[in-house]
């Protein structure tokens, strides 16, 4: 007996770019300039331009492999660019621009990428960075012209500046995408290191192929050729969580916001392209909502907001939802996660903005003890997070040992709970947790008491020395425009919902929290200013 075949049908992600040329050539991309102008291109188009980038690069010797660095934003030419080094099977390095550019060459150095494509408005930082990283010897600008830049740029002599618009016009060539094995690597991203140092994590094409799949169930971002998509969340972190993949693959307009993510951009882009689904870290939505506090409008399109990479507190939620009319979609994921995890279910009528959710298929949960075995329990009981699942990470970047355990598990480093109903509730971060007198503090209960408090914008709770008792908790708060609040009615309602001793010694009012490159809040920052003993 023979048995029959299915077709081989390798998962790179080209693939879906190919999908949105062919079936939906005319849904637009859509790019905002800084000048207030408006960039539009169907996927058909889009395509075309992204072989070309390809074409150029293979000009310049990248081969399958290579890794090619972008430092960029939300933009068409930073989505182009994406597709024609991954349909290669090159290596997209994407680069904070937030970062120093110290941190940003000693990842470069890792890599060894000797390409950088950038956004013609870091031409100082990309200057900076290409003397200390003496493997960088072409520098391609996109999003404007190098006339734009500095006469005097101060980079490295060695390296060649020119615009992917002009390299473009010259290329020659036809450009095969895909013909490599589903398993080869992708992309290259650094952890933020909000709690230590970063590492490199390696997206596959099946494992981003897989991701988009995951991302696009009804219970997770449900999106749909009838949206209108956009991420503000960057492109240069964790795949601005999967989504120039997924709104592609669905053929649904993609509007990218280009550099500004301030309330009043926002607001007027959503507002004249009609965005049905946004997503970005709560801290982004804190402005959009004060600025259209202040100034009145609504935005009748929106109608769901992802968030994720920070808790949400459940005062913003409610302020978010009341004003804008939408409905807040929580989510929990990781760089290492490629990056998404859990989602709560855009359906759900009881939410909570404490819960992330239950995880798609794909991906899978498990509770550990402090010595890494399983809980016997895994329902209603607080344990250590692990996960396993085809995006979820091995190995990090140019690290011989596996960050998994022998049966695949990959710790988070998050402490939580899933409920009956099998939602995720994250509890706290293992490494914020405070030691006082021998006993363990979790700020992560304090700061989601205090952030139900109308008159609080953000807050977190850090540990602080103390002479006898090791660590002490203190308390900062970024209080809402106009608002006036003691620190007897910021602590109150702690007490009878915590033991009296993990209530914070002191309160700090902070008029700007200070925030890390990916958005979230910035806790080693705040260490290292109010940690210390006084």
């Amino acid at each position: 007996m023979m048995h029959g075949t299915m077709q081989t049908f390798t998962l790179t992600l080209n693939k879906f770019l190919d999908h949105a040329a062919k079936w939906y050539p005319t849904a637009e991309v859509v790019t905002a300039r800084d000048n207030g102008a408006i960039d539009r291109i169907g996927y058909a188009d889009l395509k075309q331009r992204s072989l070309k980038v390809s074409a150029v690069l293979a000009d310049l010797d990248v081969s399958f492999g290579d890794h090619v660095a972008t430092l960029a934003w939300n933009s068409q030419a930073h989505v182009e660019a994406w597709y024609a080094i991954m349909g290669m099977g090159a290596v997209c390095h994407t680069l904070n621009p937030r970062l120093q550019a110290g941190e940003i060459a000693s990842m470069l150095e890792q890599s060894e990428a000797r390409i950088l494509i950038v956004s013609t408005d870091l031409a100082e930082l990309a200057g900076k960075i290409s003397k200390l990283a003496p493997l960088i010897t072409h520098v391609l600008v996109i999003d404007g012209d190098v006339g734009d830049w500095p006469g005097d740029w101060h980079g490295n002599d060695q390296v060649t500046v020119r615009t992917l618009e002009s390299l473009l016009k010259e290329a020659k060539g036809a450009i095969s995408w895909g013909e490599f094995d589903e398993t080869s690597a992708c992309g290259l991203c650094f952890t933020s290191g909000t709690t230590g140092a970063p590492k490199g994590v390696t997206y596959t094409h099946r494992s981003s192929y897989l991701h988009t799949l995951r991302l696009l169930q009804a219970d997770a971002m449900n999106i749909t050729s009838r949206d209108v998509v956009l991420p503000v969340v960057p492109m240069f972190h964790a795949n601005a969580w999967g989504f120039p993949f997924a709104v592609p693959a669905v053929g649904a307009k993609l509007v990218l916001p280009g550099r500004k993510n301030d309330g009043k951009s926002l607001a007027k882009l959503i507002l004249s392209e009609g965005v049905t689904i946004a997503a970005a870290v709560p801290t982004v939505w804190v402005d959009l909502v004060d600025y259209l506090e202040s100034t009145g409008g609504d935005l009748p399109s929106l109608n769901r907001i992802v968030v994720g990479g920070a808790p949400m507190p459940p005062a913003l939620m409610e302020r978010i939802e009341q004003r804008l009319g939408v409905r807040v979609q929580t989510s929990w994921g990781m760089t290492e996660l490629s990056p998404s995890g859990t989602f709560s279910s855009p359906y759900d009528t009881a939410r909570s903005p404490t819960l992330s959710g239950a995880p798609a298929i794909g991906v899978d949960l498990l509770l550990m003890d402090i010595e890494g075995q399983p809980l016997e329990e895994q329902r209603n009981i607080e344990g250590y997070l692990h996960v396993r699942g085809a995006a979820v990470i091995e190995r990090y970047f140019g690290h011989e040992e596996k960050a998994t355990d022998c049966n695949g598990w990959f710790n988070t480093g998050d402490l939580a709970r899933i409920d009956t109903q099998g939602n995720l509730i994250i509890t706290g971060r293992a490494k914020d947790l405070i030691k006082s007198g021998g006993e363990w503090i979790n700020p992560a209960k304090i700061e989601t008491i205090i952030g139900l408090l109308p008159q609080v914008s953000l807050v977190a709770v850090i540990g602080r020395l103390d002479p006898k008792w090791g660590e002490r908790p203190i308390l900062l708060v970024e209080l809402r425009e106009h608002q006036i609040i003691s620190d007897e009615e910021l602590l109150a309602p702690l007490k009878g919902r915590v033991p009296s001793w993990w209530i914070p010694d002191a309160v700090v009012h902070v008029t700007q929290m200070p925030l890390a490159s990916t958005g979230k809040i910035d806790k080693m920052h705040l260490k290292s200013e109010y940690g210390g003993c006084l």
